[in-house]
């Protein structure tokens, strides 16, 4: 009868030897995963969120109407922002919305959406803003691209923003891109609305 052989301390070493070698490959192999695919999942991550931040100012802006207190639809507009009056929530209140593009502290940009809801009777927009960000990873003022774009009934463009009046048709555009350094090149979203409350 033969007896059992014991693990030598060589045969450990080799054992403890390739695993530690197997587990630096998989490990090596997920950390060059990451590097490299990093970059594509933020900019995904900033694709989608762009696109949310349009659908919602696309569905908010169709919904232009006068003001609770009366006040005309359209406020203000310019190439960076809009201020009108929509129905943004289902209470029977006509609330006052700002779309803009803005610059944070670290030089970032951002398109965010501020809100008022009336108070008081007659109803007035005298209450604080409360705002929420849409989209990150904006860069609309650095390329010096237009956010807003607005055109009169019968298509052509209002230049003279004070005009509020004729505004009865607008397009949106956000660009986007986690690092305008590195490719993919910076990604511009377009989309449209038209003031369905507005003749």
């Amino acid at each position: 009868m033969q007896k059992e052989r014991g693990v030598t301390m060589l045969e450990t070493v080799v054992w403890i030897g390739v695993f530690i070698a197997v587990l630096t490959a998989i490990l090596s192999s997920i950390i060059y995963f990451y590097r490299t695919s990093g970059y594509a999942i933020e900019q995904a991550s900033a694709t989608a969120s762009a696109q949310r931040g349009i659908d919602t100012m696309v569905r908010i802006v169709r919904e232009a109407s006068y003001g609770s207190d009366g006040s005309y639809p359209i406020v203000s507009m310019s190439t960076s922002s809009i201020v009108f009056y929509a129905d943004v929530d289902t209470d029977p209140a006509i609330e006052k919305v700002r779309f803009y593009v803005a610059t944070t502290s670290f030089n970032f940009q951002t398109l965010n959406q501020g809100i008022v809801n009336p108070v008081g009777d007659p109803p007035a927009y005298t209450g604080a803003e409360a705002t929420s960000t849409l989209s990150e990873y904006v860069h609309n003022i650095d390329q010096g691209i237009s956010a807003f774009t607005y055109y009169d009934k019968n298509g052509a463009e209002i230049t003279d923003l004070t005009k509020v009046a004729d505004l009865r048709f607008l397009t949106l555009t956000v660009v986007v891109d986690v690092n305008p350094i590195k490719s993919p090149t910076l990604l511009t979203f377009r989309s449209s609305a038209a003031l369905r409350n507005i003749r």
